[in-house]
């Protein structure tokens, strides 16, 4: 591992996706507790694709068309899940003052489930860290499963970082009707703009 994955990991970190909006909403919608827990659960939602991609079902993934494509239009799904909920202030990202067990509980969930129904990611482990192991190295699986830990440690720490800049706002925004109103039509339109991106990429 040297200085080329590390930037080239963070520089993929900090281009806006799902688990960034995400956590962006959660800390705004639900305050400090809920902003680490976002940040967390949109981690742990990139492991199913890690073991995927290091066991090679990643590989069986990409090769069918079917089962991208279900996996794909699931994620899809979502998303618009996200969206209306998001834009009727119904959902897990609902703006409210105060933060109760299972609404913490619920964007817990969601924050995994929003990077778990994203095909790109399992793609992306393929494509991405077999170029950072050294070719006929006896030890692979290791090796990428390290890398794999590191791009995971720098997800959690650049949206941990993103959720305290806009958990710094919370309050200000909290006491305007009208700045709440907007901020949750923006994030549901973010949601459903990636969701309409992601369905017309190719499979």
């Amino acid at each position: 591992m040297g200085p080329t994955f590390l930037l080239t990991s963070l520089i993929i970190v900090l281009l806006p996706g799902a688990g960034t909006i995400y956590t962006l909403a959660a800390a705004l919608g639900r305050g400090a507790r809920a902003r680490l827990f976002a940040a967390f659960a949109c981690t742990i939602g990139i492991v199913p694709h890690m073991l995927a991609a290091v066991t090679g079902l990643a590989a069986l993934l990409q090769a069918s068309g079917i089962a991208f494509t279900a996996l794909k239009y699931a994620g899809v799904a979502y998303l618009l899940y996200l969206a209306w909920g998001t834009w009727r202030d119904t959902g897990a990202l609902r703006l409210e003052p105060s933060q109760a067990p299972r609404s913490v509980a619920r964007v817990l969930a969601s924050g995994v489930t929003v990077n778990l129904l994203n095909p790109k990611l399992t793609v992306f482990f393929v494509a991405f860290l077999p170029q950072f192991v050294p070719a006929g190295s006896a030890h692979a699986v290791p090796h990428m499963l390290m890398l794999s830990a590191v791009f995971m440690a720098i997800t959690f720490v650049v949206f941990a970082a993103y959720a305290l800049l806009a958990s710094g706002l919370r309050d200000r925004i909290l006491g305007s009707a009208t700045i709440m109103r907007r901020l949750r039509r923006f994030f549901a339109v973010g949601f459903a703009g990636l969701a309409a991106r992601l369905a017309i990429e190719p499979s």
